[in-house]
């Protein structure tokens, strides 16, 4: 059976819209798939500004802001299935969101973008909503990802994801994620103080020096001693981590090398902290498939291979436009198992009552 979908992803770290057209095909139980057509439409900078002061709106103003955004992000929908010539090929969409409040200690999370209103600008079906089933269902809602590494890339034993917020899954049984530590997200708001949009490859990082006292600071904060499953807010990097590095008088690149350890010294503990290298659960030798963002980060990469080499795991980095669309690309993976009414969140993952099959459905078509 073969499915065409396109997959949205809005990340913490503000830098666009991602688009994903993927053609998957299943035959007896397994998956392929191919990135079709891909692109990201960046924000605006009104409209970075709204993302980020999303939680600091009233009750009025945070949905007015949710119904925008949604038309807003069916409207990029539309202009990418004008460029890439898609009309009619589209069989669902299936839309992330722009998370803003994620609070599962609660029972809650939300993500900006109007599943309805998206539908109503593209006319297609739209899944939305992807984490919120799984939060009711007592589970952290995140990481989502997980299905998609366990059905589509059976050949990794380790998938890290270092966006906005770095996360780990590993093809164990059972099948083992959680969100690391904050990311790019610090990453850029240090890069923005020296007046870049990010740090390049490193490079700035690489011409500084470890902050030894902020380094331990860091590594001793509650999250990291927390076991799985966990997952983490956009504001622990933003209100805690990143005042951290500002308050501790230390350059911004030294506040940047610093950062990199730190992401590097957490990705080596998350592994070490489920003993997936045992073999009963993954066979030494395995390897680790990187993308996000952060794998284009060659020196955070070069830090991440030096704490993992004693591990005997190798970090592989895929063709850009796996890095870079990864998360579209599942989220479409996402929408095509919700259409088929099979479960698309695990809850060995996320810690939930049971497995889900997330995402509200909005019929945007003419019957």
């Amino acid at each position: 059976m073969v499915y065409r979908a396109i997959g949205l992803m809005s990340g913490s770290s503000l830098d666009g819209l991602d688009i994903a057209f993927v053609e998957f095909q299943e035959q007896g139980g397994k998956w392929t798939y191919e990135i079709i057509q891909a692109d990201c439409y960046s924000y605006s900078a009104e409209w970075v500004e709204r993302l980020r002061n999303a939680t600091n709106l009233s009750a009025r103003e945070y949905q007015i802001l949710h119904t925008e955004y949604g038309h807003y992000t069916g409207q990029q929908v539309n202009r990418f299935i004008d460029v890439y010539q898609l009309h009619y090929k589209v069989a669902v969409i299936a839309s992330h969101g722009h998370t803003t409040f994620h609070l599962p200690a609660q029972k809650m999370t939300a993500q900006l973008g109007d599943g309805a209103a998206i539908a109503a600008e593209t006319q297609l079906p739209v899944v939305s909503d992807l984490r919120a089933l799984d939060v009711a269902f007592g589970g952290q809602g995140a990481p989502i990802v997980p299905i998609g590494e366990k059905l589509l890339w059976t050949e990794y034993a380790y998938f890290l994801n270092i966006g906005g917020i770095a996360n780990i899954s590993v093809n164990a049984n059972p099948y083992v994620a959680f969100d690391v530590c904050p990311a790019n997200r610090v990453l850029n708001m240090l890069a923005n103080n020296a007046g870049k949009v990010y740090d390049a490859g490193g490079e700035m990082a690489a011409s500084g020096s470890v902050n030894v006292v902020l380094l331990e600071k860091l590594n001793d904060l509650a999250y990291y001693n927390q076991s799985y499953p966990k997952s983490l807010a956009n504001d622990f990097g933003t209100d805690v981590i990143f005042p951290m590095i500002r308050d501790s008088g230390c350059s911004i690149v030294d506040g940047l090398r610093t950062f990199v350890e730190h992401i590097a010294i957490q990705i080596k503990r998350a592994i070490t902290s489920v003993q997936l290298f045992t073999p009963d659960r993954v066979p030494t030798g395995s390897l680790l498939l990187a993308t996000g963002g952060g794998a284009l980060n060659t020196f955070l990469i070069e830090r991440l291979n030096s704490h993992l080499k004693d591990l005997k795991i190798e970090v592989a980095v895929p063709d850009e436009r796996l890095i870079n669309y990864k998360e579209a690309l599942i989220m479409a993976f996402i929408g095509v198992l919700r259409w088929r009414q099979e479960y698309n969140v695990l809850s060995s993952v996320t810690g939930a009552a049971r497995d889900s099959i997330g995402g509200a459905l909005w019929t945007g078509q003419e019957a």
